[in-house]
């Protein structure tokens, strides 16, 4: 049986030891943000459990974070599936999505805030990024806008600025389906109608921060995810449709034709970005379920939530075409989360010819040429998710003038510091394009032994490590 809720999903992260809850009080505007890096930071990736905060200082809400995108064990948990089958997992809910199912009544709307009852300040919405932060936002929004011609909802994820009780600035990129929409109600000359939604059972978040084609509604491959329908209401302010089980939703407008400053905050480079001129939402309603939970994402510098979760998308996105389309023999496929899941692109492979390697990495850049600006190609005998044994076939397999080759005129790696100075305007065309480098550090000729004692001996160590190691 799918999720039916985020607290459902909680209990099953508690029971599998995922889920580390923090009693003590806990101040929203610096604490949050620091225990939570911290955690990331000392934690390693197999072990990081998502956190949840439930003594925030002056809030009665609790606030949760990693529920997503802790690490791949908490992604597949919330897939109820193993690691290794979420790839297929997606595939199926794209190729198979079900359409949400309108019910009278939920959850989401049973306290009612109108009026002058308003009031975001609330919300118990970390500092991310303090002194740096020009105010609070959402850093886990799954905003739903519709096309007003088809009648078609997206759902996406956008940052959405705190700009007073009832006013939030959101930016949503120039690419992004929800920006459409926008457009076609300015042109209309109408306010566009929008739902912010906060906290859902975990299929709905992960299909609003993953790319769908345009048309397909989010709401239904989160059903394909789940196997069954999401249950969904209608708003009170409008007609757009949200999950009925939500923790929180927000409703209002877009106003037609007007942007202003927003930003900036920080970016999964782990720097700062820069500002945007932003869509303006007028708030007319909050609802919420009876003590709600306030859900979030831990993003900014990475290793973070957002840098997990856009991984495993986008290697899924590069294995399939090299491996499935172009029957490449490539073992692996791995964004590491230092790069952002962009930047720093490895990929494991069985070689079979001279020139293959540059082959593989040019595929590799034709799914998606922002990404990889170092691609490293290792062979099948190295793990590209051990840094470690990445870095020692960089050093004793490559040598630079015959193993690294530069691409000039690519896409940019989005928002990459080293690309200008921070005065250079986020839109000069100078900014997209930027270098690709690639780095061949597969062996060339015959390699002498590696120096290891021999495999079986290694295994039947582990194996009775107990004996070796006993601990007092």
């Amino acid at each position: 049986m799918p999720y039916r809720d985020l607290r459902e999903y909680l209990q099953a992260l508690k029971q599998a030891g995922k889920l580390k809850v923090i009693d003590v009080p806990v101040d929203k505007d610096w604490e949050i943000a620091a225990v939570g890096r911290v955690a990331f930071q000392s934690i390693p990736e197999e072990r990081r459990p998502a956190l949840m905060f439930t003594n925030v200082k002056g809030h009665s809400i609790p606030v949760v974070f990693g529920v997503l995108g802790g690490s791949r064990a908490i992604y597949a948990l919330a897939l109820q599936t193993d690691i290794r089958q979420v790839h297929e997992k997606w595939r199926q809910a794209q190729t198979h999505p079900i359409a949400p199912v309108e019910v009278a009544e939920g959850p989401c709307q049973e306290v009612v805030l109108e009026g002058e009852d308003v009031d975001l300040y609330q919300l118990p919405i970390p500092t991310w990024t303090v002194g740096e932060d020009p105010a609070p936002y959402l850093t886990s929004p799954f905003v739903i806008t519709r096309d007003p011609e088809t009648g078609i909802q997206n759902m996406g994820t956008y940052r959405c600025m705190l700009k007073g009780p009832n006013k939030l600035g959101v930016w949503v990129n120039f690419v992004q389906h929800a920006r459409r929409h926008v457009e076609l109600y300015n042109q209309r000359g109408e306010p566009t109608p929008v739902a912010v939604v906060l906290g859902t059972d975990p299929a709905v978040g992960l299909a609003s921060v993953s790319r769908m084609a345009y048309g397909l509604d989010e709401l239904a491959a989160a059903g394909g995810l789940r196997g069954e329908p999401v249950e969904v209401v209608r708003c009170l302010t409008h007609d757009l449709l949200v999950p009925a089980t939500a923790e929180i939703v927000i409703e209002g407008y877009f106003r037609p034709n007007e942007l202003e400053e927003e930003g900036p905050f920080g970016e999964y480079t782990g720097y700062m970005g820069p500002k945007a001129m932003s869509y303006v939402m007028d708030v007319t309603r909050i609802t919420h379920r009876t003590n709600p939970i306030y859900q979030a994402f831990l993003s900014q510098m990475p290793p973070s939530e957002s840098s997990c979760i856009r991984s495993i998308g986008r290697e899924a996105a590069i294995y399939k075409h090299l491996v499935g389309d172009l029957r490449l023999p490539v073992k692996d496929v791995h964004l590491l989360e230092a790069g952002g899941a962009a930047a720093y692109l490895a990929i494991s492979m069985k070689k079979e010819y001279e020139g293959q390697v540059r082959q593989v990495m040019l595929a590799a850049w034709s799914v998606d040429p922002t990404l990889g600006k170092f691609l490293v190609v290792v062979d099948d005998d190295i793990d590209v998710r051990d840094p470690f044994m990445l870095n020692w076939a960089l050093s004793f397999r490559v040598q630079p003038h015959r193993d690294v080759f530069i691409i000039e005129d690519l896409p940019a790696v989005r928002l990459d510091p080293s690309q200008a100075a921070e005065e250079v305007p986020q839109l000069d065309p100078s900014r997209r394009i930027s270098s690709k480098m690639g780095i061949d550090a597969t062996k060339k000729h015959k390699f002498p032994p590696v120096a290891l004692p021999p495999r079986e001996h290694l295994e039947r160590v582990r194996a009775n490590w107990d004996y070796y190691w006993k601990t007092e």
